[in-house]
């Protein structure tokens, strides 16, 4: 389940980042960046073992990332992607996995 929603992810951020940067000169850049970032936390979730509530939780943080990077506050919206891959971090350093 969570494989194939990440999976379904990763393809509408895929699809955004080429509606984007067709349709924007200029704003390929921070776009790309955002995708990255997009890219790299929800691997991160993929191989993390959170609970649902928590990757239900992440997964409304990045939605809500993604929509500010195309609404161009990209510094914001990196900073989400931040705090989640954070709370990924945190929940893997407290459950004692080395």
């Amino acid at each position: 389940m969570r494989s194939k929603l990440v999976r379904y992810s990763m393809a509408v951020a895929a699809v955004l980042l080429t509606t984007v940067t067709n349709g924007m000169a200029g704003g390929g850049t921070f776009t790309r960046g955002c995708a990255a970032r997009d890219f790299q936390v929800m691997m991160m979730l993929e191989a993390s073992n959170v609970s649902t509530q928590q990757m239900d939780s992440a997964m409304h943080t990045i939605l809500h990332a993604r929509v500010m990077c195309f609404g161009g506050q990209v510094m914001d919206a990196l900073a989400l992607y931040d705090n989640v891959a954070q709370s990924i971090n945190s929940d893997y350093v407290l459950s004692g996995r080395p």
